[in-house]
């Protein structure tokens, strides 16, 4: 079976690790098999979250340097701190919401110009998925499913053995019941916005 590799980066409580686990889990539910390992920074002070995974057959999680089939980025800053995972082929999908970290919101530090950010990530990116995934998940009615629009956007793109019913078998079975529809709406606003972004790319 063919081996996909995908990246996701995020900062410490935009449920990166969730994620994760979800398509993890729609994996096993496809039949696929699936490695994954996870790197934790200072999560619970906005540090760097970062998992790896691995469909199809391989022995290893380790995605080294131009390896990353795809590249997720729950945070702009984030990735283009992670670009160097990527290829002239990699798919990036990159939410354009910042999340400032603790320097930035006591004044010792700048965050880079938005704007300068997406064209450093466009440069790097052979076809690049950007739009405010922050701004769709409070439409779905949960700041907190980012993660969910991201998935959506992920799925979209068709790169993984994995198709949009497993990813929605896990979030009905797998998330808080209370959050279950939100979570289900989240991923069809980011498959959506996705599906409109590669039109415009494509036009």
């Amino acid at each position: 079976m063919k081996t996909t590799r995908v990246i996701i980066v995020a900062v410490g409580g935009q449920g990166n690790l969730l994620a994760s686990r979800v398509l993890g889990e729609a994996a096993l539910i496809a039949d696929v098999p699936v490695r994954m390992s996870e790197i934790h920074g200072m999560a619970q002070r906005g540090g760097v979250v970062e998992s790896s995974i691995v469909f199809g057959d391989s022995e290893s999680t380790i995605i080294s340097d131009g390896e990353a089939d795809v590249l997720v980025g729950f945070e702009p800053s984030e990735t283009l701190r992670a670009v160097n995972k990527c290829n002239s082929k990699t798919i990036m999908i990159t939410n354009l919401s910042p999340t400032m970290p603790f320097t930035v919101n006591i004044g010792k530090g700048v965050y880079p110009d938005l704007e300068v950010l997406q064209k450093l990530i466009r440069e790097k990116a052979a076809n690049l998925i950007a739009f405010n995934a922050t701004t769709l998940a409070k439409e779905a009615g949960n700041v907190m499913a980012v993660n969910m629009v991201l998935l959506g956007a992920l799925i979209q793109t068709k790169t993984l053995p994995i198709s949009t019913d497993h990813v929605k078998t896990v979030i009905r079975t797998r998330t808080k019941k209370d959050f279950v529809q939100i979570n289900v709406t989240a991923f069809d606003l980011g498959y959506s916005a996705a599906q409109a972004v590669s039109k415009v790319e494509n036009a």
